[in-house]
């Protein structure tokens, strides 16, 4: 219980401040939920997939895991995802919501991956999992979300951000996956988990002020 206890908490803690956030109306939950637990689900035919270029010895190399079978792999199917549960749905009706639905299926994602990972390791690595691989998984679907929200609200430009919902998560989480396999990750994670942090409150802030000027073009990124 206490190891499961571990692995949810960061989860918890990091999709409440997100929801609660929002400035205006909160979200309701059910898609919420939904997209969560899509998250979690991920996880296994994910793991399969990278467990089978493993036994093959195919994108093995450290850029090559990192870059195809970690950021491309995993954000894509997140994203794919996104695009054809949330994106579309009625409750999607605000830019904010977007960076909601992208940290439920992001968390989901690293809760089941967490309870796995602490099960077969211990509960003595917990805090340095919070730390860095949950809130990450965090931040990546939270630039994730505030691009499907601007491709959804705004009225130039959808595409682009559409597309870069998918670039920007693979790019991050490429980069985060290589600097842990580093002999010097933890003098290039620390700075580089802080940048993530500034540029996710500098979204959130932009998100909550566009219900100000839901149809203006503004192309601010």
């Amino acid at each position: 219980m206490a190891i499961l206890t571990a692995a949810v908490a960061p989860a918890v803690a990091l999709m409440t401040f997100i929801y609660l956030s929002k400035r205006i109306e909160l979200e309701p939950l059910p898609l919420i939920i939904k997209m969560f637990i899509l998250g979690a689900i991920l996880v296994f035919p994910l793991m399969f997939i990278q467990y089978a270029f493993e036994s093959e010895g195919i994108f093995q190399s450290p850029i090559m895991r990192s870059f195809i079978l970690a950021g491309l792999l995993e954000e894509f199917f997140k994203w794919f995802f996104f695009l054809f549960v949330a994106y579309r749905h009625a409750d999607f009706d605000h830019h904010y919501d977007g960076i909601i639905y992208g940290v439920a299926i992001s968390l989901g994602f690293a809760t089941l991956e967490n309870i796995i990972y602490l099960f077969a390791n211990g509960i003595e690595i917990a805090l340095l999992r919070a730390v860095f691989p949950v809130s990450s998984h965090a931040l990546f679907g939270l630039l994730m979300g505030f691009y499907m929200g601007k491709a959804k609200f705004s009225l130039r430009y959808t595409r682009l951000s559409i597309s870069l919902a998918l670039i920007i998560p693979v790019l991050l989480h490429s980069l985060y996956d290589y600097f842990i396999v580093s002999s010097i990750w933890l003098y290039l994670i620390i700075p580089f988990m802080i940048f993530l942090w500034l540029i996710g409150v500098r979204k959130i802030n932009l998100a909550n002020k566009h219900h100000d000027n839901l149809l203006s073009p503004d192309p601010d990124h």
